[in-house]
Formats: structure tokens, C-alpha cells, sequence
């Protein structure tokens, strides 16, 4: 059993959400659930009473209320739920109506901005006034090009206030990557900003702007926030407007118009790197439960949290972040280089604006690792309650980490889901301990298991993930799908009626979870199915080495495990360390696990949003295209793995 690295005090656990909730739901339905564990086992096998009980404590806005909560659970897809509600979702979020912060953003290099709730409410009129006078309607779709600044989070609410869709980009995607997504939604209004800052210098954004709005002929008006200069040029962009000069400063009284459960609120897009990226519709309803479920239950925020996530608007974290505003909390916003003008930025910005839930990658946590930060030793971070990490799994030494070197008395939660759900799977729990390389748990309501490959569920075994019951965040529908057909083939095929995520996962005999990585990135020597992360897990355990990538390359009727080291700066892969990486992956894994080449790279690709990206490595080395390289944060990187020697 892995070693318990936190664990709460009775105390906290009694004030946490989570046990209040556990509480209302003994009182309410007569029960005696004494734990987490019997809680999580009555919401899965409870499903109408738990999401029943999920809509009362959460206190959501509604003008007429659900007739029913689900028509069938085990529908999958195609459960309808809360039929008969109606509601909307930007209400739920601007309830509050005070002079407490709503919103603190941080630009990089820049002063702190904050935006109280009522300002917040104010500026969301005017916006919403304007879109409605120049005809938007519901159904429209409305898209961001936006850094992560207020003027995304006003745009989404004054959008979704109406009715309209919202769907967004981050600056940082390519022409193509930005083009491949909005092309397939034809939207009316698009938002940007002038510009974007990273790591000290500005990009403009309007250049890329012009060439995007040539390929989108359904854009009515282009509204553009400056950011890097006071003052764009904004003279050669098609319908463009500035930001103050769009809005309605005599605006008409905000209306929220009121909509079904299941009406589309968000479009997402998966972030493969093979064809066009899906576009996945998420409704208002399921979207708002899932959140604050998550966010208060397993997040355990309240009103007087402040709740940071590292993203960019084109992560699904960004959208988890923004619904902390239905709860009253204070988000922080970040655009620019987390590690600029220093590494310890993102720990100053902590201490700085009292932050209690600090959220970001693996990646970066890795990251401050490989640079030696001892934020425990350099900063008070008195305020943070809680880390969240996700984008990829989070390896036990990250967790070693976090506890030796950044605070020991944090709630380190590693949570897992996905853009296809625009929630989790598993995540935290304040009234459980976390244990070295886990998840605390299971999320409520989510009857997740692992499977063999004959649909047998495993325990402390590694299978594929599953959810065996429907949930109110599956997505509502695919855009362009009429016949649903592309919504089947992506979760449904593999296991008739069951949901299928495309994760290796272990659920052990304490409730606790391990992630190994995508299962379709899935090593297969002799057959063996392997989880890459369990790799990864030894790799990165030595100090000189700064990344890794392993892919399976098929050879005579077999497959054979590649390694890809990255080394640090002043460090260089020697047949010595070769040796040893070989018999740690030896002694640690399986005999298995151990790669048959190991190769020396001075990049590893991974997407926008921080996920290595196994499969188009792979496909380089098939010499197949890699086709939405937009989906790349460093698309450079695939040239270093064409036409090796060595693999040919």
C-alpha cells in the first residue's frame, strides 16, 4: 500500500461540504451512510436520489423546476435529465451581487486587475444588450480568441445570458488549429484581444485574426479588447470593432433567457493530433451540476475561497475554473509564461493574492522540480488549502515533491476526466487522506470501474476506464452528427452501452485511483498491453534526465518499445545511464516494460494544453502525416523524430 502523505483533522473533515452533504442526504432519505466510500457506493447505485440531492444543496437557479431527473440511467447515450426545468446558466454564475471580487487577473508583467461581482454583473449587461441589438439569438454560436483575461469570462456569460453558444480558442493555436475548430460551428460574433504577452514580449494576434476571418464568412462583427497597446490599428479587420465602442453603455435590464436542462452551452474540441478535432456540445444544465459538485463537495470551496487554475481558454480547466463564480468565490486569471519574469512567479502570485486552491499541470509541478524551487523554504503560501493537478498523470515522486519542498500540510489533488465529460472522473476528497501516486477517490455519481477486455470489472487491477451508468456532463451531442454516429464510435464502441474513456485506470481495495495514461497510446510487446506512464514513473526519477516519450513501433509482426530521453542542460544519455534506465525499468515494471532502443532527443511534442503526444511521434515514425500539428504547443519537435537510423 502506498504511503499516506496527508491526511484531515476530524475537525476539518466535520466543516467540510462533503460530510455536510453526507448529513443532508442521511436526513433526507432516512439513511446511515457512515463514510465517503458508503456515500460513493449509494450515489452509483442511487442514481435519481444522489443527483435529486446534488440540485437541492447546490441551491441552483431555476424558474420552473424538473418534472423528472433521469428517464433512464443506464441509457447511454441518450438518459435525459431534469426534463422540465428551466433555467439559465450565466444566472446561476452572476447571483451574487456585491462588492466582493469576482475576478482578479494578472497579466504577465502587469498590475493586478480586479473586477468586483458587481462590476462583473454590470459589464456582462452591457455586452449582452449589445450582442442582442445587433441579433444575436439563441443557438448562435459566439466564439473567444481570447488570452485569459475578464473580457473572455464577460463575453462567455453575456453569450450564454442570451441563449447563444460559446466556444473558444487560445491565441497560442495556429491559423489552421483555430480555422479546423471554428470552421465546423460557423459562428456569428467572434471576440479577440490585440494581442497576447509571453515571457516578456508581445505577439499580436490581429495578423493571425485577418487571415482566420477570410475562412469564416459567417462572421457578422469582430470585437477586439486591446491588450498590448492602448490603441490597435484596427482599420484592415473585416467588421471589426473595438471593445468600448461595441458595447451599450444605455444597455437594456440583463435578461437571462430561461432554457431546458440539456439546452448547448459549450462547444469543445478534443485535442488529438490525428484529423479534425471533434466538436463535443455540452449542455448548460449538466455542465453547472458537475462543477459544483466537484468544485464544493470535492473541492470544498465556498464564498471565501480564491480559486486559481493554470489555463489557457482553450483547456476545459478554464471553463472548471469560471464556474467557482456560482459559488461566490474569487477567481484569478493568468495570461502569460508561468515562469516569468521568474520561476517562482506563480508562488509570489499565491502569497500575493491569498490564494487557497492553487491548480495547474503536472507538468509544471514537474517543471518546478527540474528547477530546484524550494517554494516551502522562499514563500509563506500560509493561504493555500488545496493543489490541484492534471493534463496528465501525476508521478509519486511529484507527489514526494510537493510535500518535501512546497508545503507538507497542503491537500494534494490530482484529478482526472476530461474535455469529453468537461469534468472528472476521480479527483479529491478533504475527508480523505491522499496516498503517494493516487487519486483520493471516485467522483459521486460516477460508477466508474476498470475492465478487462471482455468487460469484466478488476480490482487492483489495471483495465480500461468505464462509467457503467449515464451522468448530466456526457456531452449532449457531436456538431455535424446528425445520426449520432461519431458520438457512438467514440466511447461507446469498445463496450456496448458503456462509456469508455480511452484511460488505463486502477481502482484499489481503499478506493484510491491510479492513472496510467491513455490506453490507446498503449505499448503492446508480445502482446502485453503497457500503460506509458508507468514508464514515465521510473525515466523521471533520474535526476539528470528533464523528459521522456515512449511509443510502440511495430516490427516483423510484433512491436518493440522505443524510449526518447530528453537530458538536462550540461547532461548527455551515455551507454552507463542507458544501462541503468534499462534496469530500473526492469527491476520496477517487468521485464516487459523495458525498451528495446533508448534514443537521445532534445525536444518531446506535447499539445497546447500539456499532454505528451505519444501518438503522432509514433505516426512520424510510420512516415504517416501528422495532420492537426495546430494542436501542438512546439510542432518543431516532430522533425527530430523523422527518418532516425536507428529505427528504420
Amino acid at each position: 500500500m502506498n504511503q499516506i502523505l496527508w491526511t484531515p483533522t476530524q475537525d476539518q473533515i466535520e466543516a467540510s461540504q462533503m460530510d455536510a452533504f453526507r448529513k443532508q442526504v442521511n436526513a433526507r432519505f432516512n439513511l446511515s451512510l457512515n463514510d465517503y466510500h458508503e456515500l460513493h457506493q449509494w450515489s452509483v447505485t442511487h442514481v435519481t436520489d444522489f443527483w435529486k440531492a446534488i440540485w437541492g444543496f447546490m441551491s441552483i437557479e431555476f424558474s420552473s423546476d424538473y418534472t423528472q431527473v433521469v428517464d433512464d440511467e443506464t441509457k447511454m447515450p441518450g438518459a435525459r435529465w431534469f426534463e422540465g426545468a428551466q433555467f439559465n446558466f450565466a444566472e446561476n454564475l452572476l447571483r451574487i451581487r456585491s462588492d466582493k471580487p469576482a475576478i482578479q487577473f494578472k497579466g504577465e508583467g502587469q498590475p493586478v486587475r480586479t473586477l468586483s461581482y458587481i462590476e462583473l454583473f454590470s459589464e456582462v449587461e452591457n455586452l449582452a444588450s449589445a450582442l442582442r441589438k445587433m441579433g444575436v439569438q439563441k443557438g448562435d454560436r459566439v466564439v473567444g480568441f481570447m488570452p485569459n483575461m475578464p473580457e473572455t469570462i464577460i463575453a462567455m456569460l453575456a453569450t450564454t445570458s442570451i441563449g447563444a453558444i460559446w466556444s473558444s480558442s487560445s491565441p497560442d493555436f495556429g491559423i489552421k488549429g483555430v480555422l479546423d475548430r471554428f470552421t465546423q460551428i460557423e459562428p456569428k460574433v467572434i471576440f479577440a484581444a490585440d494581442g497576447y504577452f509571453y515571457n516578456g514580449k508581445p505577439f499580436d494576434s490581429l495578423q493571425k485574426l485577418k487571415s482566420i476571418l477570410v475562412e469564416l464568412p459567417t462572421i457578422e462583427r469582430v470585437v477586439i479588447t486591446p491588450y498590448t497597446k492602448p490603441d490597435p490599428n484596427i482599420s484592415s479587420v473585416n467588421n471589426g470593432i473595438i471593445w468600448n465602442e461595441f458595447i451599450d453603455e444605455s444597455p437594456n435590464t440583463l435578461e437571462f433567457e430561461q432554457l431546458p436542462f440539456d439546452h448547448p452551452l459549450y462547444i469543445m474540441y478534443s485535442s488529438g493530433t490525428t484529423g479534425l478535432p471533434k466538436s463535443i456540445v455540452h449542455g448548460a444544465g449538466g455542465t453547472l451540476l458537475q462543477h459544483l459538485k466537484e468544485l464544493r463537495l470535492h473541492g470544498n470551496v465556498s464564498m471565501d475561497d480564491t480559486v486559481f487554475y493554470f489555463t489557457t481558454c482553450g483547456w476545459m480547466m478554464w471553463n472548471w475554473l469560471v464556474s467557482n463564480l456560482a459559488i461566490g468565490a474569487t477567481i484569478v486569471l493568468y495570461d502569460g509564461n508561468p515562469f516569468h519574469p521568474s520561476p517562482n512567479a506563480m508562488w509570489d502570485m499565491v502569497d500575493e493574492l491569498g490564494i487557497t486552491h492553487f491548480g495547474t499541470s503536472a507538468k509544471f509541478i514537474d517543471a518546478c522540480k527540474q528547477e530546484g524551487l524550494l517554494p516551502k523554504d522562499s514563500h509563506s503560501l500560509s493561504t493555500m488549502r488545496t493543489i490541484f493537478s492534471t493534463g496528465s498523470p501525476l508521478m509519486a515522486e511529484s507527489f514526494d515533491y510537493v510535500y518535501d519542498h512546497i508545503k507538507s500540510n497542503v491537500q494534494l489533488a490530482s484529478i482526472s476526466g476530461g474535455t469529453d465529460i468537461i469534468s472528472c472522473f476521480a479527483g479529491g476528497n478533504p475527508t480523505l487522506p491522499v496516498y503517494r501516486g493516487e487519486l483520493q477517490c471516485l467522483g459521486l455519481g460516477m460508477d466508474v470501474a476498470a475492465f478487462d477486455f471482455k468487460g469484466n470489472a478488476l480490482e487492483n487491477k489495471k483495465g480500461e476506464l468505464v462509467c457503467r451508468k449515464a451522468f448530466p456532463s456526457m456531452p449532449i451531442y457531436f456538431w455535424n452528427d446528425s445520426d449520432g454516429e461519431k458520438y457512438h464510435n467514440a466511447y461507446f464502441d469498445e463496450f456496448n452501452g458503456i462509456w469508455h474513456h480511452g484511460d488505463f485506470i486502477e481502482v484499489n481495495e481503499h478506493g484510491g485511483v491510479t492513472i496510467f495514461g491513455r490506453s490507446d497510446a498503449t505499448l503492446n510487446p508480445g502482446g502485453v498491453r503497457i500503460g506509458t506512464a508507468e514508464i514515465y514513473s521510473v525515466v523521471e526519477g533520474f535526476d539528470v534526465v528533464a523528459d521522456s516519450l515512449v511509443i510502440g513501433q511495430p516490427i516483423d509482426g510484433d512491436e518493440r518499445v522505443i524510449l526518447f530521453i530528453k537530458m538536462n542542460e550540461d547532461e548527455s544519455l551515455s551507454k552507463e545511464l542507458i544501462a541503468e534506465v534499462k534496469t530500473a525499468i526492469r527491476t520496477n515494471c517487468s521485464p516487459r516494460h523495458v525498451p528495446a532502443i533508448v534514443l537521445e532527443t532534445n525536444d518531446i511534442p506535447y499539445t497546447i494544453n500539456g499532454k505528451k503526444v505519444e501518438i503522432a511521434v509514433k505516426k512520424i515514425i510510420q512516415g504517416e502525416d501528422v495532420t492537426n500539428k495546430d494542436a501542438l504547443a512546439n510542432p518543431e519537435s516532430l522533425e527530430l523524430y523523422k527518418d532516425i537510423n536507428e529505427l528504420s
